[in-house]
């Protein structure tokens, strides 16, 4: 009986070449030529835009001291600034949630005129300036603003208000929202919701159980987005609130105020436990999406093979 010298099962790992080299060594074809060029490249600038910025805001706010540091920011308008930024933050984040899946759902599931139009406007606060944004929403909320002169009629003021930081924040954070879970929306597939139908689920049923589980991670993705976002949001919010400290002023506008004054030390604290929270934030989502798309993954192959 003859071995055909075809089966033979190839080593990962060629002869001469350490286990070390063989874990770490980089692929033998590349699409760009001059791949350690360009390595070289994007390494550098993601360490002089990204990294060393980062790097200069800890060495700054370390070179304070530990007493320094939490009297910054453990002062009452430091505080009270947080609590502001983080609170307004969470709360424009979470009404982004039903909005940018009900706009979401509009865009994906449901034609009408002017559907490419509406998609492209949602793009328009990550292209919009946050001044013409602030200047605008407090240009319309404002107490003689088309929005603003009936509201105020009613005793509704919006602008120069802790509401008004809401307004803007949700107006700055609903496209991270729809970016998110637009194309997951568009990419579920339909044989799932037409398996829901065949075995009686309700409409409701089939969006509770079937689709919302599987948006529930570009949900995270997007509030956690929004939320980071929020968080440092300047440009838009100094135009619609009265920015007072320890009633509506934000933390970036305190971290300004400090810089004006010269309290660098103090400002590099401020926005360095700002930068905590947001990579905190960023973590917890994260984590959360990993935790939510196991058994999401695992449920729709259920599905799937109950169909079949």
């Amino acid at each position: 009986m003859s071995h055909p010298e075809s089966l033979t099962i190839p080593d990962p790992v060629r002869p001469g070449l350490s286990l070390s080299r063989a874990i770490f060594r980089f692929p033998d074809h590349h699409v760009l030529p001059g791949f350690w060029l360009s390595f070289g490249v994007t390494m550098g600038w993601v360490s002089s835009l990204v990294l060393l910025p980062l790097l200069a805001l800890f060495a700054k706010a370390s070179s304070a001291g530990v007493e320094q540091m939490l009297h910054a920011v453990l002062a009452p308008r430091a505080l009270a600034a947080l609590e502001l930024s983080f609170g307004v933050a969470a709360l424009a984040a979470l009404i982004n949630l039903p909005l940018g899946l009900l706009l979401a759902w509009v865009l994906v599931r449901i034609p009408f005129p002017g559907r490419s139009l509406a998609d492209a406007i949602v793009d328009l606060p990550f292209a919009l300036p946050t001044a013409v944004a602030g200047i605008t929403l407090a240009t319309l909320y404002g107490p003689s603003g088309w929005i603003g002169a009936p509201l105020a009629s009613l005793g509704i003021q919006i602008a120069f208000t802790r509401l008004g930081i809401v307004l803007a924040l949700i107006f700055i954070g609903l496209p991270f929202v729809v970016r998110s879970v637009a194309p997951v929306l568009a990419d579920f597939p339909a044989e799932q919701e037409e398996a829901a139908t065949t075995l009686g689920a309700s409409p409701w049923q089939s969006f509770r159980r079937v689709i919302l589980p599987a948006l529930l991670p570009a949900l995270i993705s997007g509030f956690g987005l929004a939320f980071a976002r929020g968080i440092g949001e300047y440009g838009s919010v100094i135009f619609i609130s009265s920015n007072i400290p320890m009633v509506s002023e934000i933390a970036p506008t305190l971290i300004v105020s400090e810089l004006q004054e010269f309290h660098y030390a103090s400002a590099s604290c401020i926005g360095l436990f700002m930068l905590a929270g947001s990579a905190l934030s960023l973590v917890l989502v994260a984590t959360l999406q990993r935790r939510w798309a196991a058994p999401t993954s695992r449920k729709r192959r259920l599905i799937a093979g109950g169909q079949t």
